[in-house]
């Protein structure tokens, strides 16, 4: 089902997210299809970016809700990224580990 663990990661804070009652399944649907046409995937599209679809629309979902700024977000995701380039492979990343120099 998953390709990767950041997927089952995303797919299981949405729907904590919709269970804590953030937003309505339907709010989720229509966001995920919207996000989907704005990207401009084809019904022949393998799937391999399915969940970066989701990841967009559950982002820009946290941000419409105001459970989190787009700031945030943009900085979290830039944490994780120099975590991520700091790490040597086959370790786990260290969020706020010291960079490589």
């Amino acid at each position: 089902m998953f390709r990767e663990p950041w997927e089952a990661r995303v797919f299981a804070m949405t729907a904590s997210a919709h269970e804590a009652g953030l937003f309505t399944w339907p709010e989720w649907t229509e966001r995920r299809g919207a996000e989907i046409k704005r990207a401009g995937s084809a019904p022949s599209d393998t799937g391999e970016d399915y969940y970066r679809h989701w990841l967009n629309a559950f982002e820009k979902l946290l941000a419409e809700k105001g459970a989190a700024a787009g700031t945030v977000l943009a900085d979290l995701q830039s944490a994780w990224d120099r975590a991520a380039k700091a790490t040597p492979h086959g370790e786990p990343i260290i969020l706020g580990a010291k960079e490589k120099r």
